[in-house]
């Protein structure tokens, strides 16, 4: 069997509740749903709106990935939580479509949830792969 690391990543924000960042495991990297939440202060109000949100969800699994040495170009596959999907699911794709590149987006899925830790609109977590 192999072996299974978590990470914890000190630039990323402070976690909601008790988990790792990411665990590992033969290259794959399994990153933990991010909250909207602020890395420098877990205090601050979240962003306002589902694209502040997104945007800040998105920065948020980056730096836990730049943390592994990794980039979204690693990323395998998404899965994307919302509140209120039929308000905010074409806003959440605009900004999210933005974060890859063109002809390189991850395999995805995407769910309406009744709710989520500290009100968030949007979570996002990830499944990437080491080259």
């Amino acid at each position: 069997m192999s072996s299974i690391s978590h990470h914890m990543i000190a630039e990323a924000p402070q976690p909601v509740a008790p988990f790792s960042h990411a665990t590992e495991t033969d290259g794959w990297i399994f990153v933990t749903g991010q909250m909207p939440t602020w890395p420098d202060d877990p205090d601050r109000p979240l962003p306002d709106g589902i694209e502040a949100q997104t945007r800040r969800v998105m920065d948020n699994l980056v730096i836990v990935l730049n943390g592994l040495g990794l980039g979204l170009e690693h990323v395998m596959q998404a899965r994307v939580f919302l509140t209120d999907f039929e308000r905010d699911y074409a806003a959440m794709n605009k900004t999210y479509r933005g974060y890859f590149a063109e002809g390189k987006l991850p395999a995805r899925t995407c769910v309406g949830v009744t709710g989520m830790a500290v009100g968030a609109l949007v979570e996002i977590d990830l499944v990437a792969k080491r080259p």
